[in-house]
């Protein structure tokens, strides 16, 4: 197999194809925070290996220590504390594409998934972790609605209890336990995510390709609609909430690393 670069470059996100499996890493450590612009990034590296016959599953990655953080809420004008409504570019309408790419897409999970970092993770076909992994959506212990699609897609793929749980807490769901309620595939050694992971896309590479993309459209029939559905609604109720006193405490008590004290306003 011969290696071939990168159809384009980016600020944060290296493309590589290595015979049939492409790599697209996130490269923002140690958090690898997502934003709007990672975001559109990310889906049109994933667009243009759609036009690339030679790929035929993609590995999404991340460099450091964590898969993604989400968004950085301290940040300097940080887009999800934005007040006057969400813009017409906000991360969620980018993160909409990519529930409408074709090749399959295994996800390396080595460490945190939080947030809309859990949402971006959970828009790959398949993840593969280690017990050293955290998965949270952490919203409401924000003191705001859940995004990134997450209210459509994650009932999809742990049930509408599961998800209501990890909703209403906020609890962080460690590797093990996001495989045995089906929120990962795969656990391996925390050095092995990333092969494994690969060796997976592999595998499925291996299958007949046109196969794969029908079958795949198959099974995510309706799931980007349904994404877009969700976060229609889930921007609506973010915006407001974010002007709430809780959301303020809530940003404050992360920052601080401490339990937040909200108040109902």
């Amino acid at each position: 197999m011969t290696d071939n670069p990168p159809t384009a470059t980016y600020q944060h996100l290296a493309v590589s194809l290595s015979g049939a499996v492409a790599t697209v890493e996130l490269r923002k450590p140690p958090n690898n925070f997502i934003d709007r612009d990672l975001i559109a990034d990310l889906a049109d590296a994933l667009e243009r290996l759609d036009k690339q016959p030679e790929c035929r599953a993609v590995v999404l990655a991340s460099d450091g220590r964590h898969f993604s953080g989400g968004a950085d809420f301290s940040a300097p004008g940080a887009e999800a504390g934005a007040p006057g409504g969400p813009p017409k570019r906000h991360l969620y309408k980018e993160a909409i594409r990519l529930f409408r790419t074709t090749k399959p897409i295994v996800a390396a999970v080595q460490g945190a998934a939080v947030g809309a970092g859990l949402g971006l993770a959970v828009a790959a076909d398949f993840r593969v972790t280690c017990a050293e992994a955290r998965f949270v959506a952490n919203f409401t212990r924000l003191g705001f609605h859940p995004g990134f699609g997450l209210t459509a897609t994650l009932p999809r793929l742990i049930g509408k209890q599961r998800a209501a749980l990890l909703f209403y807490t906020g609890r962080r769901i460690p590797g093990d336990e996001a495989v045995a309620i089906g929120l990962a595939d795969l656990l391996v050694p925390q050095a092995d995510v990333r092969s494994a992971a690969a060796a997976l896309a592999l595998e499925i590479a291996q299958s007949a390709p046109l196969a794969i993309v029908a079958t795949r459209e198959t099974l995510r029939r309706g799931l980007a609609d349904a994404v877009q559905a969700a976060t229609e609604r889930e921007l609506e109720e973010q915006d407001w909430q974010r002007r709430t006193d809780d959301f303020g405490e809530g940003v404050k008590a992360m920052a601080e690393r401490r339990l937040p004290d909200f108040r109902g306003h």
